[in-house]
């Protein structure tokens, strides 16, 4: 127990990244996998790409991402390659682009997006068979840590949380499989941690571009130190037992 206490939310954000980030990406390969013949029924990645980034948000009714957080989302690529590819995306009518920039899916959009959750459904189930009652102990947890985070940033909005602010709450309608629900839960938090991150490489006096290419050594290890701490809020939502528990489950899943 005595470890459980000295995991302290700040340590535990660094610790859990990692496996949030392989669970997450593991979970995502086996939809890419799956999903080769539902994209190209829908234009290709050429015209569901963002739609799969965003879908969290663009998968609700009505639901919109907003130019700043298109930004966010994107702030690690190339600016002028992400909106030629949205462009595209726009002309295969996959996507609609509001007056004031913001994103919608279409009525194409958001039959592909209904499909790309049954595959997900699907794929999930089978990479995590054996292993519901782990995915169900995820899903509560970070249930619990995604409603704590979306508290703090109301309580102080910030535009660098830009990226969470786009795709949280994730869309979860009633009878979402629990895989569902574990796949898109993982993605919208690793969006919390990647607004940390560029808070604290901005701090630094940082760009993305300048970041990307530091190499590792004090400055580095200081935006991580920097980014954990400023990840660290929504896991002060869980005991340090369950924060173990969380870590352990990540750790337990296939993929």
């Amino acid at each position: 127990m005595s470890h459980a206490v000295e995991l302290a939310p700040h340590r535990y954000a660094g610790l859990v990244a990692p496996a949030v980030d392989r669970t997450f990406l593991a979970g995502m390969a086996a939809g890419q996998e799956r999903g080769t013949e539902l994209s190209r029924r829908y234009g290709g990645p050429a015209a569901t790409g963002f739609l799969v980034e965003l879908r969290t948000r663009l998968a609700e009714p009505g639901g919109v991402v907003d130019d700043p957080g298109f930004t966010a989302v994107t702030r690690y690529r190339d600016a002028a390659e992400c909106r030629r590819a949205l462009d595209k995306q726009v002309a295969y009518g996959m996507l609609h682009r509001r007056p004031d920039g913001g994103l919608a899916a279409t009525e194409r959009g958001l039959a592909f997006l209904a499909e790309l959750w049954r595959l997900h459904a699907d794929v999930t189930g089978e990479l995590w068979t054996g292993h519901e009652e782990r995915v169900v102990r995820l899903v509560e947890a970070l249930g619990r840590l995604l409603t704590y985070a979306l508290v703090l940033a109301a309580e102080e909005p910030d535009p660098a949380g830009a990226a969470f602010a786009a795709v949280a709450p994730p869309y979860e309608p009633d009878g979402t499989p629990p895989g569902v629900l574990l796949l898109n839960r993982l993605g919208t938090l690793r969006h919390h941690r990647s607004d940390a991150h560029a808070a604290a490489w901005a701090v630094a006096g940082h760009t993305a571009l300048s970041v990307t290419a530091l190499p590792a050594g004090p400055e580095r290890l200081a935006i991580e130190q920097e980014t954990d701490r400023r990840a660290a809020g929504p896991y002060e939502a869980l005991t340090a037992q369950e924060r173990l528990s969380v870590l352990a489950d990540l750790a337990a899943l296939p993929g």
